[in-house]
């Protein structure tokens, strides 16, 4: 380990014991406690028998997280990785589940909502622009509380509704490295007693690390971009709340730089300027919107009625820029991708209680359906060839889904066995036809393909929790997740694209504790889990001299298995302390290919880092006349994760590192009848040079993470 790392490992770990040791003797303010709304009810994260990580506001606004990929770094066990195509799409991985491919033929293993609509495309979500409230992350199979199942996990945004009878106004500022620019505005008017109306505005912008030398855009890995959102709020009654959101993204974001790296154990270094032989670096053409009306509504005080209407569009043209220079004056690869879609969803809870209190319980009805239209041009200059792959699909998904949960009247209303089930129907059908397009030959129609397949699963869960104490809550799971089939359109031939593949399916078993100790000054929630995994739809690259064809298989079964470990601890008026460690242990049992060969001994699991921690330390300085000065420092860690499922055809490795930030905040400035905040904060302090992704195109590349930065922070909120 280089002696920075391991100098940083061991200051982090002497304020950990420092803050630690004394704990049972600290006195002073509690630990707030955090409210989750994961099983469609608000209860304490202690009480929720599940593997959650939240994130309330204020946590949101100390780690810079306003979208999806923010979170990379800040829970253990969800990786992520930008799409070699456009970074802005993102490849999520949680607890060594996820797809390596962005594809509308085929389905996320994590499941993404935004005040509960399902986010079925990863490219250019708009919820950053949003005043998010809170955030949730979800380990492990989801189905029974959720319309669209998942095997891997699911992550919740939810935003903050309009308020009645308030107005208030929120500018936030931010200027930092790199030419980073930020500007968002918010502003909520109340109209009468029942109705308000709330609208925000986001530009976000900043130059990317590496500089094009080439023509057309002058950096890669720009950003550039534009975010609207409305919304409104009407409470006829007290009895009725609706609420309709529309949110506008628009993305004209420049490709992230792809070096040319050797394999590991070596290590590329970080560019700071591509070749000039780059002609035409184009800026991205992503526009995503959608509409959505939700409406709660009392039927008694026992029972309540949900309904989620929501229609969502996606308009996205990349054009990616592959490693132009490594063999020669020209890309590896280069492309032009396009994709439209639009996504219509309804989902229907009933929400209530019975048996005096003992019985609770959660119904849902949910349907979905999307259609895409897509083309990927891709040219190989080094085979003096090209393709492009034009191809539709057309989703829908029913679902019934609920769960209860009863508390007999035995053992002092400490044992509570929860039960639930989803059942699901997914119709999958898909289109493809492939145009070659040889260097001084006439081009070539190949045959059409067409898929139509439809899936039916069950899928169970059942959780027995018991309270020890009023503070301690012990829990044992069983759940089983389900991914359905689909389509690949990648596939090596027609015929293996119309095979299409099946669906895999997931068990978990899971035992974890939920406490809230010393006065609610220390919080420590632990989950081991073991996941036993069939039917795994399993990549196999079948032609390494074009690596835009790869082949879908139902080929493995593997186990995973794991701990996660959340503590928190409030030490005196002034430290606070968070630490978050994730162990995985994730290998494939069996992977059959095509030809029958086993390939279980030279796969490995993808972005499934064997550790992963974060600490964060805030000291709390005596009050201020002017406001609140608060201290932050960060630290997130993860071991070594392997980039690409082959290890017989080179070592593509991310090695193990570890990010230093600092943030230096002070709040509660008052300000004419506002308040004012205003924070400098670095990241990446000690500039490590490190890899997001490492894989292959004809070369082996990289892509790698952000050097050191500064910025400044300005927030002011008018109430």
């Amino acid at each position: 380990m280089p002696f920075k790392q391991h100098h940083t490992h061991r200051l982090l770990a002497l304020c950990c014991a420092a803050a630690f040791t004394p704990l049972a003797q600290a006195q002073g303010p509690a630990l707030e406690e955090v409210v989750v709304t994961a099983q469609k009810r608000t209860e304490l994260l202690k009480d929720a028998p599940i593997s959650i990580a939240a994130f309330g506001a204020q946590d949101l606004e100390k780690k810079g997280i306003t979208s999806l990929p923010d979170l990379r770094a800040a829970v253990p066990n969800l990786q992520m990785k930008p799409h070699p195509n456009s970074s802005a799409s993102m490849l999520i991985f949680m607890r060594g589940v996820g797809n390596a491919d962005d594809q509308a033929t085929q389905d996320p293993s994590v499941a993404i909502y935004l005040d509960g609509v399902y986010l079925a495309r990863s490219q250019g979500l708009a919820m950053d622009v949003a005043d998010i409230e809170r955030v949730e992350v979800l380990r492990g199979p989801q189905g029974t509380l959720y319309g669209r199942n998942a095997t891997g996990g699911a992550i919740n945004f939810i935003t903050a509704a309009p308020e009645l009878n308030q107005f208030n106004f929120k500018q936030a500022l931010t200027l930092g490295s790199y030419n980073l620019r930020t500007s968002k505005t918010q502003i909520n008017v109340p109209i009468g007693d029942s109705f308000a109306i709330q609208a925000a505005y986001l530009y976000s912008g900043q130059d990317g690390f590496v500089r094009n030398r080439g023509s057309g855009a002058d950096r890669f890995g720009n950003r550039n971009r534009n975010a609207y959102r409305l919304a409104a709020r009407w409470e006829p009654t007290d009895d009725l709340d609706i609420r309709y959101t529309y949110d506008r993204s628009l993305i004209g974001d420049t490709p992230a730089y792809l070096a040319a790296v050797p394999l590991s154990p070596d290590q590329g270094r970080r560019p700071d300027a591509g070749s000039p032989f780059v002609d035409h670096l184009r800026h991205f053409d992503i526009m995503t919107d959608g509409h959505a009306l939700i409406a709660d509504w009392t039927l008694s005080d026992r029972l309540s009625l949900k309904s989620i209407t929501a229609y969502r569009r996606l308009d996205n043209t990349v054009y990616p820029e592959y490693l132009t220079g490594a063999l020669g004056p020209f890309p590896a690869i280069s492309g032009e991708n396009r994709d439209k879609q639009h996504q219509f969803s309804q989902e229907l809870q009933l929400i209530g209680d019975a048996l005096d209190g003992q019985l609770e319980y959660v119904a849902g009805l949910y349907y979905f359906a999307e259609k895409a239209d897509s083309s990927a041009y891709t040219a190989i200059p080094v085979t003096h060839g090209a393709t492009d792959a034009v191809y539709a699909t057309d989703n829908s998904a029913t679902a019934v889904f609920g769960q209860g949960t009863y508390t007999p009247p035995l053992l002092d209303d400490r044992l509570h066995i929860t039960v639930g089930g989803r059942w699901s129907q997914d119709r999958r059908k898909a289109d493809l036809q492939i145009f070659t397009l040889p260097d001084n030959a006439a081009p070539q129609v190949g045959a059409p393909g067409h898929g139509d397949k439809t899936f039916n699963n069950f899928s169970p869960s059942l959780v027995v929790a018991y309270d020890l104490t009023a503070d301690i809550n012990v829990y044992g799971k069983v759940v089983r997740g389900y991914k359905t089939g689909g389509f690949n359109v990648r596939a090596s031939s027609i015929a293996r694209f119309e095979d299409g593949f099946d669906p895999e399916k997931l068990t978990s078993y899971e035992l974890g504790v939920k406490s809230m100790l010393l006065d609610n000054r220390l919080s420590l929630n632990v989950a081991a889990f073991q996941a036993d995994y069939r039917d795994i739809q399993v990549n196999i690259r079948s032609n390494p001299a074009n690596p835009s064809n790869t082949d879908v298989l139902n080929a493995g079964t593997a186990t995973i298995n794991g701990i996660e470990a959340d503590a928190s601890a409030r030490i005196g008026d002034a430290l606070t302390v968070k630490v978050n460690y994730a162990h995985l242990n994730a290998s494939y049992d069996r992977i059959v290919d095509a030809t029958g060969t086993d390939l279980a001994p030279v796969f490995r699991f993808v972005f499934a880092p064997q550790n992963s921690y974060n600490v964060d330390v805030d000291y709390e300085f005596p009050k201020l006349p002017i406001g609140k000065l608060v201290a932050t420092l960060g630290y997130n860690y993860q071991a070594d994760v392997f980039s690409r499922a082959r290890t017989d055809s080179g070592r593509y490795l991310i090695q193990d590192y570890g990010l230093l930030n600092a943030r230096l905040a002070l709040s509660e400035i008052p300000v004419g009848q506002g308040n004012l905040r205003v924070a400098l904060w670095g990241r990446n302090l000690e500039d490590k040079q490190y890899y997001t992704d490492h894989n292959t195109a004809l070369v082996p590349y990289a892509i790698f993470g952000d050097p050191r930065s500064y910025g400044l922070d300005v927030v002011y909120e008018y109430q």
